[in-house]
C-alpha cells in the first residue's frame, strides 16, 4: 500500500512518468530553447484579458505584452507561443501598427520593425478559439471546464510543463518571467466570482449578465502560475504576523465549503508559514499576499494563489505517503503546494530539465515541516517512508533546450538526496542558513541546477558535485560496504555501484559518540574508540542516507 500510494502521489503531479522515452521534435526545440526570435527581447509585463464561454468551451482574449529590447533588432521576427487550436487574430504595436505574422505549429512569428536596444515597447495580441481541455487535471494540462457538486460552472487552468501558451500567447520559456508583474482580467457570468493571483484591482458589473474583474501581481511570476479561478466562490481573510510583518491571507472557497474551510484552512496555513519561514526565510511575496483557493483538481503551486483540491483531509486524499503515520498529521496539498512559493516560484529554473530544484526541495519541505512540528525522529521517518516511491528508471535531469521534464524521481529521490546531504553536514544551523541563503541570494530569480549545486557546495565548505551527479544524472544506488577487524577496533569501508569520485560523507552519531568518514571506491580504514563501533549499524545508516548498506565478511 505504501509503495502504491507514494507512486500515486508522484503520478498525480508528474504525468510524464508513464509516457516512456520521448523522441524530441523540432517543435520541442522551438519551445524549449532560446531561439534567435526569442533572444533579442525580455518580457517586462503581461496584461492578460480573457472571456470564457463555458457551454462552447472557447475563449476570447488578449495579452498586452510589454518587453524591452536587449539586442539591436533590424527587421527581425518575434517568436510568440500559442498552442493550437487557439489562434492569434491580430497583433498591434503600441504605435498602432498592425503586424504581419505567420505560424509554425504552436509558434507564431511576428514581423517586427526596427527597434532600438534598451527601449521598451508593447504589443497587443488578440486571440480566440477552442482551448485545449484538460481531461484529467493536473495529470494533463489545459483549461478545466468543470462543475461543482451543485452543477454550477467551475473553471480554472493547470498548465505546468504543458505551458501557459495552452491558453494565452506569451514567451513560454521559464527563463523569462515578466519582471514588472502581470495582471489577469476575466469577464464571466455575474452569478460567478473570478479570482486570480495577487490582489484584486476592480470588479465591474457590465449590465449584460456578465461582470469583469481584474487581479494583479507586482512581483515577477512564472507563465504557468498566472491562473484564473472562476466559480461560486466566497471569501474570508485574515492577517498573519510573519517574519517581515503583516501578511494578508485570503481563502476563496465554494460557498458550501465555507464553514468547514474556516475551521480547517487557517490552522494548516499558519503551521506551514511558521515552519517554512523558519527553514526558508520570509514568505517571498508579501506584496501580493497569500491565497488558498478551492479547485476541481488535486492542487497546484500557482504563485500567491495556491489551488487546493484535497477534500479537506489530512494526508494525500486521506492517505499517508510515508507509511509511518506522519503524513496523516497534516494536509499534504496545503503544505506541498505552498512550499513551492519558495522553491519553484521564488527560485524558478530556467530550463524545465532542472525541475528537481522545484520538486526536490519542495518534497523535502514536507520532511522539514514534519520535523518542525513533530520532532526530528518524525522527520527522519517521513523521509525514509517515501523512499519506496523512487523508481530509478530514468534520470532526474534529462536533455536541455527541448522542454523536457526528467523522471518523477525528482520528488522523492530529490528529497532523499537533500536529506543525505544535510546529514552529511551534521550541522543543522549551517543547513538552514543555506536554505535561507538560496531564497535570499536568488530572490525572485531564474536559476540553473548548476548554480544551486555550486551554492550548496560553496557554503557547506565541501564539494558535493559528485553527489549531485550521482543522484541527479545517474541511476545506480550507491552501496556502502564495511567490515570490522577481528578485534572490532578497526572499521574498513568503501563505496560501490557508484560513479567515480562519489564522496558523500557519512556523519554517524548518537548520545555517546560521533564519527565522520568520507568513503570512496577504495577500501579505507579507521581506528575506533570503544563507543564508536555501535554507530556502524546497518539500519541507522540506511535510515538517514539514500544508499544501500552492506556489511561484508572479509577474511
Amino acid at each position: 500500500m505504501k509503495i502504491f500510494l507514494t507512486a500515486m502521489v508522484i503520478a498525480s503531479f508528474f504525468p510524464e512518468l508513464s509516457l516512456g522515452q520521448k523522441i524530441f521534435t523540432h517543435a520541442d526545440t522551438l519551445r524549449g530553447s532560446i531561439t534567435p526570435e526569442r533572444a533579442w527581447w525580455d518580457v517586462q509585463r503581461y496584461d492578460v484579458s480573457v472571456t470564457p464561454d463555458f457551454n462552447l468551451k472557447i475563449i476570447i482574449g488578449e495579452n498586452k505584452m510589454t518587453y524591452r529590447v536587449t539586442k539591436d533588432n533590424h527587421e527581425t521576427r518575434m517568436q510568440i507561443d500559442l498552442q493550437v487550436p487557439l489562434a492569434i487574430d491580430s497583433a498591434i504595436l503600441n504605435n498602432g501598427d498592425h503586424l504581419t505574422y505567420s505560424n509554425e505549429e504552436n509558434v507564431w512569428y511576428l514581423k517586427m520593425p526596427d527597434q532600438k536596444k534598451g527601449n521598451t515597447y508593447s504589443v497587443q495580441l488578440f486571440y480566440s478559439g477552442k482551448v485545449h481541455e484538460a481531461i484529467r487535471p493536473p495529470l494533463d494540462g489545459g483549461w478545466i471546464w468543470a462543475k461543482d457538486s451543485l452543477g454550477r460552472p467551475w473553471m480554472t487552468v493547470a498548465c505546468q510543463g504543458l505551458g501557459a501558451s495552452v491558453w494565452y500567447p506569451c514567451k513560454d520559456h521559464q527563463s523569462d518571467e515578466p519582471d514588472k508583474g502581470a495582471s489577469l482580467t476575466m469577464t464571466v457570468p455575474d452569478t460567478l466570482t473570478a479570482v486570480a493571483n495577487g490582489r484584486i484591482q476592480f470588479t465591474k458589473n457590465n449590465g449584460d449578465g456578465t461582470a469583469t474583474t481584474k487581479w494583479a501581481v507586482v512581483n515577477s511570476i512564472s507563465n504557468y502560475c498566472l491562473i484564473p479561478y472562476i466559480g461560486k466562490y466566497v471569501n474570508f481573510s485574515e492577517v498573519y504576523k510573519g517574519e517581515t510583518g503583516n501578511l494578508t491571507l485570503n481563502y476563496w472557497v465554494l460557498n458550501y465549503n465555507q464553514a468547514k474551510a474556516k475551521n480547517y484552512m487557517p490552522e494548516q496555513v499558519h503551521k506551514m508559514l511558521t515552519a517554512f519561514e523558519y527553514w526558508f526565510g520570509p514568505y517571498p511575496f508579501y506584496e501580493d499576499g497569500y491565497q488558498l483557493i478551492d479547485a476541481s483538481h488535486s492542487g497546484m503551486e500557482h504563485q500567491s494563489a495556491v489551488s487546493y483540491g484535497n477534500g479537506y483531509k489530512f494526508g494525500y486524499r486521506g492517505k499517508d505517503p510515508s507509511g509511518f503515520g506522519w503524513g496523516l498529521k497534516f494536509d499534504f496539498i496545503i503544505i506541498h503546494e505552498s512550499g513551492h512559493e519558495w522553491f519553484g516560484n521564488n527560485l524558478t529554473t530556467k530550463d524545465l530539465a532542472d525541475m528537481w530544484v522545484h520538486e526536490g526541495f519542495t518534497n523535502y519541505s514536507e520532511t522539514l515541516f514534519t520535523e518542525y512540528h513533530f520532532g526530528k525522529k518524525a522527520g527522519n521517518e517521513y523521509n525514509f517512508g517515501i523512499r519506496p516511491g523512487i523508481g530509478n528508471k530514468t534520470t532526474i535531469i534529462p536533455a536541455y533546450n527541448v522542454n523536457a521534464q526528467g523522471s518523477g524521481d525528482m520528488y522523492n529521490k530529490g528529497g532523499n538526496m537533500l536529506h543525505a546531504i544535510r546529514h552529511s553536514m551534521d550541522n543543522d544551523v549551517l543547513f538552514r542558513n543555506i536554505l535561507r541563503g538560496l531564497n535570499k541570494d536568488f530572490y525572485h530569480q531564474t536559476v540553473t541546477s548548476k548554480q544551486v549545486e555550486q551554492y550548496i557546495s560553496r557554503y557547506a565548505g565541501f564539494n558535493y558535485q559528485k553527489v549531485f551527479n550521482q543522484y541527479l544524472r545517474n541511476l545506480e544506488i550507491p552501496s556502502f560496504e564495511y567490515y570490522f577487524s577481528n578485534d572490532g577496533r578497526t572499521v574498513n569501508y568503501r563505496y560501490q555501484n557508484c560513479i567515480d569520485g562519489f564522496n558523500l560523507p557519512l556523519s554517524l552519531n548518537n548520545e555517546k559518540a560521533k564519527v565522520r568518514i568520507v568513503p570512496s571506491k577504495k577500501w579505507q580504514h579507521k581506528k575506533l574508540k570503544m563507543d564508536e563501533k555501535p554507530l556502524f549499524e546497518k539500519e541507522f545508516i540506511a535510515f538517514n542516507y539514500y544508499i544501500k548498506v552492506k556489511p561484508v565478511n572479509k577474511k
